[in-house]
């Protein structure tokens, strides 16, 4: 079996660690066949496991070269049962190696953002909301890492275990509002990476002392960026201060070297609205450099969150029993960092993925087997 996004790299071999959830004696399937059928049949535009189940059957002569199948291909029902069995949080951190191994560690920009998937509540079976904190990487647009949380306002608990499992050195993480707090800052640091926190209300005394900074010290560093679009004209406009004397705060934050503002000027239809947004940064960095860090943190909902909603459908997905909710969330980032790693071509990921369906052929150029 050999299925790799890199000429050395076997793809469900980083899935051997997961244990096999599964009765000894009543076993017809490999796990590890279960696993990469599934990986790759979601590369190929199946967002269902009945979907799974037809196109691998439809493949079956080209998926006995990659898998032993001793069995034949599994139904949806075996699909469905072992995915709703295996453990997500080690199927999350074969994912995760799998990640540092092809892609590697070093990534400029990493921002960590979280995102519900509101079809995984089960109201009816006292079932909450599924909600994922994820790490991405803006420059290889690639998902690093993910951990769950029961709720948006655990991501506080959930951002230092997903700091731990990731190779950040050297990296600048970007966090919103809900990640600004000490603790994190420091384990950043200590991940040998550097922070820029954006700082609201929940922050309120360097908040405030942050938004005086701004309107009674010189500007030491300024720079402006416009874009058009549809329509809409953005202007941003960052400012800098190191000199952190008049924020006193900043001093109970783990090498914190700077803050930054950002005033965002949005005309729509010729009406204009100004927000500013503050930071505070282990960074001593000019304002260009500030202004391009913080706006690609909102690469996170324009190219990962769109993408899974939109093009993997994760939004209107309605799998709730036991882990599948989780675990084919999973599945959906695989495949989405391979799928967005396939140089071989200017499609878009939708249409990679309904050619990857169509030709065995085309699917083994973007898994490169």
């Amino acid at each position: 079996m050999v299925l790799c996004i890199q000429k050395t790299m076997n793809l469900p071999d980083y899935f051997k660690a997961v244990t096999d959830p599964r009765v000894s004696g009543r076993i017809k399937h490999k796990l590890i066949d279960i696993i990469g059928i599934a990986i790759i049949a979601v590369i190929a535009e199946c967002d269902e496991w009945e979907d799974v189940a037809d196109w691998a059957r439809s493949k079956q002569d080209d998926l006995k070269k990659y898998f032993e199948l001793p069995n034949g291909i599994p139904s949806h029902d075996t699909f469905e049962r072992v995915f709703s069995l295996i453990n997500p949080v080690e199927f999350e951190h074969c994912f995760i190696q799998w990640v540092q191994s092809i892609f590697g560690s070093k990534n400029t920009f990493v921002h960590i953002d979280g995102k519900s998937l509101t079809g995984s509540r089960d109201d009816t079976h006292g079932k909450k909301m599924l909600h994922l904190v994820h790490a991405w990487a803006s420059e290889q647009s690639i998902l690093l890492g993910q951990v769950r949380t029961e709720e948006k306002s655990n991501e506080i608990t959930a951002i230092p275990e997903l700091i731990a499992m990731l190779d950040l050195t050297g990296s600048i993480v970007t966090i919103d509002a809900m990640g600004c707090q000490r603790e994190i800052a420091e384990k950043i640091i200590d991940a040998n990476a550097d922070y820029i926190l954006a700082v609201k209300g929940n922050q309120k005394s360097l908040y405030e002392q942050i938004q005086k900074a701004f309107s009674h010290q010189t500007i030491e560093n300024e720079n402006k960026t416009e874009e058009k679009s549809h329509g809409r004209i953005e202007t941003r406009v960052c400012r800098t201060i190191t000199n952190l004397d008049f924020a006193e705060e900043t001093a109970h934050w783990k090498k914190s070297q700077s803050i930054a503002a950002i005033e965002r000027t949005r005309l729509i239809k010729g009406k204009e609205t100004t927000e500013i947004s503050y930071y505070i940064s282990s960074l001593k960095r000019d304002a260009a450099f500030m202004n391009q860090a913080i706006r690609a943190h909102w690469s996170v909902e324009n190219q990962l969150h769109w993408s899974l909603d939109v093009t993997f459908g994760e939004d209107a997905s309605r799998k709730r029993k036991g882990h599948q909710a989780q675990n084919f969330a999973t599945l959906r980032r695989i495949a989405l960092n391979v799928v967005k790693a396939y140089k071989g071509d200017h499609r878009s990921i939708k249409r990679r993925r309904k050619m990857a369906s169509y030709e065995f052929s085309y699917l083994k150029k973007v898994l490169k087997i």
